[in-house]
């Protein structure tokens, strides 16, 4: 008896040992994963509110009664696989997509799936029962108050994003049907990667832009209140090469728009209220150098009195959330001031050649480049007055984008034979990004202003000013300043050397370097 006694609390102790070591290891676990534990402890939470809540159920069916697709079943389906919880869900379906982001994957409320929502302080819930189905649960005492607007955001947002989604088309006018007279139109996929963060613009005039089509996008029901129709048109004008056709298509993009691209001169009188009424709504009418059209020919005055009621008549207004966008080669004082005025251009946007901070912008996204020692070199460059437009700066970068620092010295060189064949003093150019609130217009305007104080000096010290900075033929004052800007360069940034001059190009204007030894 004494020794089966002395075996039992031994067995006794050893399961003590081996219980205490498993709460010990409860106890560790549960330290090591509190995120686990609290994700019970509100699952458990969330268990007894369903269960102390009344609910009612919606049914969404795939198929009607009559066999046809539910559109609805569509929406929500789409919404629902947007819903951040789904990605925190107990179970999701992961599918591939066409898309391109996300990896292309996408995630799908799969049968006996649920996903939470909120709406207006409401919790709803989405399920899945079977996979010919959604059901929405909602709070008894809720139903009355969200349920209908709760369906319109889903269907709204459902809509927005099919929008984005779709593939994007680019229609022209190509002249009228022989048999009915109605505008004929030929259409291609529209795929220009233009992006509004892509663009060569002062960053202040883009954020303001962005901002107000992103007020357009969202002011159907005030346009409403104001009994004003939902529409917004630009007028972009400047030299060519200054990027207002990119522009124009990145905000189509920007948009989610089809993009309209109308040749006036391809209508005949009538034809022009017709093409309007065969454009869709979610559409950015584009008009190209619509001053050259005004100017053409012996009929200006009718031309012009088309045009005008082609912009804010009667047939303009047939069809709302459309985008009209209009560009001139040349400055608002070339056409009537009838045709720019407030009401028929809601903004006015001027683009101009290119400047060091534009160059900058364009050097990163041809380049890749934030920063680099030629750098100083090209600002004295555009400090000196001289200007290059988007386009022609991006051929040179375009050309030599394998070396980024043969691309800075054409881009030197191009900007030198640029000052030394501008006559008269250099320029100041100012920026100036301006907003006038009668036309609600936002200009970027480039204003020159002589340096006066320069001349002075110029002038005292020798004659008056004659060339660029890299001018042959420039006065002692000026060669001095010169002499002194470049040791402020070199002792900033060593090896910056002679820039060498493009190929083909050896009888251009001297650098700054071989014109100091031929002096």
């Amino acid at each position: 008896m004494p020794l089966h006694a002395a075996s039992g609390g031994v067995g006794a102790g050893a399961l003590g040992a081996l219980a205490y070591a498993a709460l010990a290891l409860a106890a560790l676990r549960l330290l090591l994963s509190y995120k686990s534990a609290l994700y019970a402890l509100r699952r458990l939470c969330r268990c007894a509110d369903e269960w102390a809540q009344a609910y009612q159920y919606h049914e969404v069916p795939r198929f009607a009664c009559d066999g046809a697709e539910n559109p609805l079943f569509r929406k929500a389906a789409a919404y629902v696989a947007a819903l951040p919880s789904l990605e925190d869900a107990d179970a999701a379906s992961v599918l591939s997509s066409a898309s391109r982001t996300n990896g292309g994957l996408s995630l799908q409320l799969g049968p006996g799936h649920t996903a939470r929502d909120s709406f207006l302080g409401a919790r709803l819930a989405w399920t899945n029962p079977d996979g010919e189905r959604l059901v929405l649960r909602v709070r008894r005492h809720d139903r009355t108050r969200v349920l209908r607007p709760y369906l319109q955001h889903v269907k709204s947002v459902a809509d927005e994003m099919e929008q984005r989604r779709r593939e994007l088309r680019l229609f022209a006018n190509i002249g009228a049907d022989g048999a009915t007279g109605a505008p004929r139109w030929a259409s291609a996929p529209f795929t220009h990667p233009a992006t509004l963060d892509a663009v060569a613009m002062d960053p202040d005039l883009k954020a303001r832009v962005r901002a107000d089509l992103e007020n357009f996008l969202k002011g159907r029901a005030y346009y409403h209140r104001l009994g004003r129709v939902w529409r917004r048109s630009y007028l972009l004008y400047g030299p060519p090469g200054t990027g207002k056709s990119t522009f124009a298509a990145a905000m189509a993009r920007f948009l989610g728009y089809d993009v309209y691209d109308i040749d006036l001169s391809r209508a005949g009188s009538d034809d022009l209220r017709a093409l309007l009424l065969h454009t869709t709504p979610r559409s950015l009418i584009l008009v190209e150098d619509l001053d050259r059209y005004l100017q053409a020919g012996g009929d200006g005055e009718a031309r012009a009195a088309r045009a005008l009621s082609f912009m804010d008549g009667v047939a303009s207004c047939c069809g709302e959330e459309r985008v009209m966008v209009f560009t001139m080669r040349g400055g608002k004082d070339a056409v009537d001031a009838a045709v720019v005025r407030p009401g028929r251009l809601d903004v006015h946007i001027q683009f101009t050649l290119c400047d060091f901070e534009a160059f900058k912008t364009l050097a990163s996204n041809y380049l890749g480049l934030k920063d680099h020692k030629l750098y100083p070199q090209v600002e004295e460059g555009f400090h000196a007055g001289a200007r290059l437009s988007p386009a022609e700066l991006g051929e040179i970068m375009l050309a030599s984008r394998g070396s980024p620092s043969r691309a800075l010295r054409n881009v030197i060189t191009k900007l030198q034979h640029v000052s030394a064949g501008s006559a008269g003093a250099p320029h100041i150019y100012r920026r100036n990004s301006s907003w006038s609130g009668t036309g609600q217009q936002w200009e970027e305007q480039s204003a020159r202003a002589s340096a006066d104080s320069t001349e002075a000096d110029e002038t005292a010290a020798g004659g008056p000013a004659s060339g660029g900075v890299f001018g042959k033929d420039a006065p002692p004052m000026r060669e001095f300043r010169k002499l002194y800007g470049l040791i402020k360069i070199k002792s900033r940034r060593e090896g910056a050397g002679v820039v060498p001059l493009l190929e083909g190009e050896a009888h251009g204007p001297p650098t700054p370097g071989n014109h100091d030894r031929e002096r």
